[in-house]
């Protein structure tokens, strides 16, 4: 049986995953979908939907939805739910995770890789996070939460778009970049994403892409690697100040951001997991994400690896390709990770 696959959807309290989620349970998509909801949330679902007085934790829509409130805990609630798919009581291809307003989704992609009855069954594809436009900055200077969401995305949908101006929206972008520049970002109006923007996002698949802005990676203009200061919240954007609102996303030095490396030197393997298995063992609750491509000593083939926290994986990728230049790139994504350390080791890691 194939693996069923799995979208965490995490967001700031009025940023629209009440309207996502219901569209996605009412609306004839045709695709069969279970939507867990935590039932903690401080924005239910309304009762219409949701029948929540009753002991039933499972309620079938009309358009062959199944939604479900997590009573104990989430591994117990996608126990169940396979159980009852595996026994053909309950029909469905996918499942959506709602965390609450303030979650850290971070627990919540380990279940799929720690617990192997889960991940018999489950797949995790990516985690989306809804960012409320009219209150993102404020929330993202007072909660840490929320910053940890947007570090731990796969994808950023922005809603209320038109309630703000254009100025504090690419001040905001900005902002969202500067933690999280694997994800990529889309304004959308009142929960109105297609369901396709949504689903089948790769976004824990050991895959080759590495997407990241190309802003981000020659920011203030010098591309050559291994110049430390070249994602120093200094030169922001240094080539882009064509009109000075600008200016104000200098300020924001959030707890959590992300730096890339880059390298056109092989990495020695054994040092390069000794390494990465140190800081790992160190920064590992601090860190959120971390994906590499990387050139390695003694292997025609790419090597992929990912992470979220301290669980590590890697795999063999394709050949380099004739002629393609063969650069590691690495993008982590953390709380205050020691950029320096990390920098200077896998410096130090390289042949």
């Amino acid at each position: 049986m194939s693996l069923i696959p799995v979208t965490i959807l995490t967001g700031f309290l009025g940023s629209g995953k009440t309207t996502l989620l219901k569209r996605v349970l009412t609306e004839t998509h045709g695709h069969k979908i279970a939507v867990i909801e935590n039932e903690f949330g401080e924005e239910n679902i309304d009762n219409e939907i949701l029948v929540s007085d009753t002991q039933e934790t499972i309620v079938q829509m009309s358009n062959g939805c199944i939604c479900c409130t997590i009573r104990e805990d989430l591994r117990a609630t996608l126990q169940l739910l396979g159980a009852k798919k595996r026994k053909g009581l309950l029909d469905f291809e996918r499942v959506v995770v709602e965390t609450t307003g303030l979650a850290d989704p971070g627990p919540v992609a380990q279940t799929f890789f720690m617990d192997e009855e889960i991940a018999e069954q489950f797949l995790l594809d990516a985690i989306v996070t809804l960012v409320d436009a009219k209150h993102a900055m404020k929330q993202l200077d007072d909660r840490q939460e929320a910053r940890r969401q947007v570090g731990f995305a796969d994808q950023i949908f922005i809603s209320k778009t038109d309630l703000v101006p254009a100025a504090d929206l690419d001040a905001l972008q900005h902002r969202l970049k500067h933690i999280n520049p694997r994800a990529p970002q889309r304004a959308v109006h009142f929960g109105e994403v297609s369901i396709k923007e949504v689903f089948d996002l790769r976004g824990f698949n050991l895959n080759t892409k590495l997407d990241i802005d190309p802003d981000f990676l020659t920011e203030g203009g010098h591309g050559h690697d291994h110049d430390h200061d070249h994602h120093d919240h200094d030169h922001v954007h240094g080539e882009h100040c064509d009109h000075p609102s600008h200016g104000h996303h200098h300020h924001h030095d959030d707890d959590v951001k992300s730096f890339v490396f880059r390298s056109e030197r092989a990495f020695n393997p054994a040092k390069l997991e000794d390494f990465l298995g140190a800081v790992v063992n160190v920064y590992g609750p601090r860190m959120l994400r971390y994906k590499g491509v990387l050139h390695m000593e003694g292997s025609e083939r790419k090597v992929i690896f990912q992470g979220v926290h301290q669980l590590m994986g890697s795999d063999l990728g394709p050949a380099w390709a004739d002629g393609e230049p063969r650069v590691s790139k690495m993008v982590f994504i953390g709380i205050d990770l020691p950029k320096d350390i990390f920098l200077q080791g896998l410096e130090q890691s390289l042949v």
